[in-house]
């Protein structure tokens, strides 16, 4: 499949330097790291939440975890982890699982974890398990202009606790 027809339209629109890198067949975020070999803290992944208005997706390495009792104190406690049939309403052009990072590009309203900066280059998900799109971290963030920013994440390494 390659590139989602709407995340290669916001690229362009965008005019921003990228590049695609094919990799074996993955099905997490830290498997496409690993089949890449691309470190898990440059890979970014997304994860959609919804609330009885709509969809928000929370942007943040591979290398780490959504701490969503967090991020529900900051952006309100109705946020739980979006439908399988709402992912694929709001991303048709896209295989299950394999959801790019840029809200923008599907209308969605985005929120990334500051720790997206730590790094100089960001991977992400082209829209299939085989793809990913390579960038300079700068123009990442651009991308994702006018979207808020936070600390809602912590290491995988750190002490478990729930996401909910």
């Amino acid at each position: 499949m390659g590139i989602a027809m709407k995340l290669s339209d916001y690229l362009k629109a965008n005019d921003v330097q990228f590049d695609l890198v094919r990799h074996s067949h993955s099905g997490s975020s830290m498997q496409t790291a690993k089949a890449s070999a691309v470190p898990a803290e440059r890979v970014a992944k997304a994860v959609v939440l919804e609330d009885d208005r709509h969809a928000v997706m929370a942007v943040l390495p591979a290398s780490r975890r959504l701490e969503m009792r967090e991020l529900r104190a900051r952006s309100g406690p109705a946020l739980r982890l979006a439908t399988e049939t709402k992912l694929k309403y709001l991303f048709k052009d896209c295989e299950p699982g394999a959801v790019p990072p840029l809200g923008g590009a599907y209308g969605i309203e985005t929120i990334w974890d500051d720790s997206l900066m730590e790094q100089p280059d960001t991977y992400f998900e082209a829209g299939d398990h085989e793809t990913l799109v390579h960038m300079k971290t700068r123009d990442f963030i651009g991308l994702m202009k006018g979207a808020r920013h936070m600390n809602f994440s912590a290491r995988r390494d750190e002490e478990h606790r729930p996401l909910f």
